[in-house]
């Protein structure tokens, strides 16, 4: 039988279409086809920092993930993700494909969990709450909040050195991924403050002659002695009032700060004591702040209302604030509010 010429390149014509289809179909099941399509089995994967592309693909490979490490590599290589892969703990799955897996390893999708700072914590609150979060240990998040940031964060260039990061950790909810360590969870805190300060609200302060420092303390207050924004700018209006009269400002709050206590109305003895944080004792805003205060409260330090009070107590339970113009009528309101 002669075989002529058309014949041979109709046969490898035909050779090279069943190949070509035979590496594409191997593309599609190595690279789109899950290991296991009905898996529901799940793990967490840690991608260490500094390992690249094939170390990872290995390891998945032996972990029975993903079909083949080489076709991984190939893939990463073929897409132009190569050396994209970030490092991080990540929820992988045999029901997943090379392609997903490699998608989520590259965009960064670790796994995270919400994290939520409420209005009002000092950090010892938000101490306690990263170590119940397995996050990081109290003393760990303790000593960063005494650190100086300033280097990053020069909104926090006018407070003192000896003070720490009171009143700077932001109340938000947070997307920490797992793995983070207790000085990323500061990072994000530290620039959504910076981000929460407008650039409005810096000028304003500016103009006011004020510094960051004070107006945040002076938020950590407010923020502690009553709820409504409404509330919380006439109590800001009368609190700013009583240090331009030179009248300190007594307010319970700054008093709990030192006891670690919470009550709504503070033992004499307690008023005693000698702290630069007892503004029973002395004048002037306390030595920083006591709180973490929200955007409300900062608004209102900044925006106070000017009114003729210069007392305020908030009524038990109700979470009313009651408002006096002197002493007399102040003490009126105790015996009726107060019981």
């Amino acid at each position: 039988m002669i075989i002529n010429k058309k014949q041979i390149l109709k046969y490898a014509g035909r050779a090279f279409s069943v190949l070509g289809a035979f590496i594409l179909l191997l593309i599609v099941w190595e690279i789109y086809i899950p290991v296991n399509f009905l898996s529901k089995d799940s793990i967490v994967y840690t991608a260490p920092k500094g390992w690249g592309d094939d170390e990872i693909a290995q390891q998945l490979e032996e972990m029975g993930i993903i079909k083949s490490s080489l076709f991984f590599r190939g893939f990463v290589i073929a897409t132009l993700q190569h050396g994209k892969v970030k490092a991080g703990k990540y929820s992988l799955s045999p029901s997943m494909s090379t392609a997903e897996i490699v998608r989520k390893l590259v965009q960064g999708d670790v796994i995270r969990q919400k994290v939520t700072i409420l209005e009002g914590w000092d950090k010892y609150d938000i101490a306690k709450y990263l170590e119940e979060k397995e996050i990081c240990t109290e003393e760990e998040f303790l000593n960063l909040a005494q650190e100086d940031f300033s280097r990053d964060f020069p909104v926090l260039t006018d407070k003192p050195r000896d003070i720490g990061l009171e009143g700077y950790l932001f109340p938000d909810t947070y997307q920490v991924s797992l793995g983070e360590e207790a000085r990323d969870v500061m990072q994000k805190i530290l620039t959504n403050f910076d981000k929460k300060l407008t650039p409005e609200l810096r000028e304003e302060i500016a103009k006011q002659k004020k510094s960051v420092f004070e107006i945040i303390t002076m938020a950590s207050i407010i923020e502690k002695e009553v709820r409504s924004l409404n509330d919380k700018k006439i109590v800001s209006g009368i609190l700013w009032k009583r240090l331009s009269i030179d009248m300190p400002l007594q307010v319970d709050s700054t008093v709990n700060y030192i006891t670690g206590k919470s009550d709504a109305g503070v033992a004499i003895k307690d008023t005693k004591i000698d702290s630069p944080y007892n503004t029973y004792k002395y004048k002037g805003l306390p030595a920083g702040p006591i709180s973490n205060p929200g955007i409300d409260s900062i608004t209102a330090a900044v925006y106070p209302t000017k009114t003729e009070y210069l007392y305020y107590l908030s009524a038990s339970g109700s979470g009313r604030t009651i408002f006096s113009k002197t002493f007399e009528q102040h003490n009126i309101a105790r015996a009726q509010y107060l019981r």
